[in-house]
């Protein structure tokens, strides 16, 4: 399989409607491991693209007190996504291995919260929602607001925003700090499609200043 870039392009339609972050809002890594970058078992091209708009939207979290949450792919050895097990994916991400752990160059502050999912062997798991503490580490911040980027587009980003968005969270997607797999043509682009239609509002790191 190849993988390819998120299209980008996608404007919101209405910039001026953008919320900017507050002590209401936080920051959500999707995913950032070695396993979905250039190199990696499940390499999302581009992906380390997004490193450096994911560290500067750090900084600017940090420097504000605000909190950060990174969410993380934590597989045992047999996970059911697994080709050996019948799934669609090559082992990817396994728990202690290289390959789970945050890429070398994401400049994660000390205090940032990390969410680990699709621990159970028998359950595939896309959003950070499904089996984590993740609601949970949300209500514990007080956070209304959302800002999310990571990987994959298509995948991880799209399910994740789609519940943070049923459960009541204004969303906000960095456009340019996403890049998607691509399985089919114009997957991404339909992902980012289809979190706007859920309610999320697309947007670029310049849009906060950052």
């Amino acid at each position: 399989m190849k993988f390819a870039k998120s299209p980008a392009g996608t404007e919101s339609k209405n910039r001026s409607a953008i919320p900017q972050p507050d002590k209401k809002s936080a920051l959500l890594l999707v995913h950032l491991q070695n396993d979905f970058c250039p190199g990696g078992a499940l390499a999302v091209a581009g992906g380390d693209q997004v490193i450096p708009v994911a560290n500067a939207c750090i900084q600017f979290f940090s420097r504000e007190a605000f909190p950060i949450i990174a969410t993380r792919d934590w597989h045992p050895e047999n996970h059911c996504s697994f080709q050996a097990q019948g799934g669609p994916w090559p082992p990817h991400c396994v728990q202690g291995s290289r390959g789970s752990q945050f890429h070398p160059d994401l400049k994660m502050p000390p205090g940032t919260l990390i969410v680990s999912g699709a621990t159970n062997p028998k359950k595939e798991a896309y959003s950070g929602f499904d089996g984590t503490s993740l609601e949970d580490r949300l209500e514990d911040v007080e956070a209304k607001t959302l800002f999310v980027l990571g990987l994959a587009t298509d995948y991880c980003v799209k399910q994740t925003v789609l519940d943070a968005c049923q459960r009541g969270f204004r969303v906000v997607v960095l456009e340019d700090g996403v890049r998607g797999i691509e399985a089919q043509p114009g997957d991404s682009q339909k992902a980012i499609q289809d979190m706007q239609t859920a309610g999320a509002l697309i947007a670029h790191s310049a849009d906060l200043g950052i």
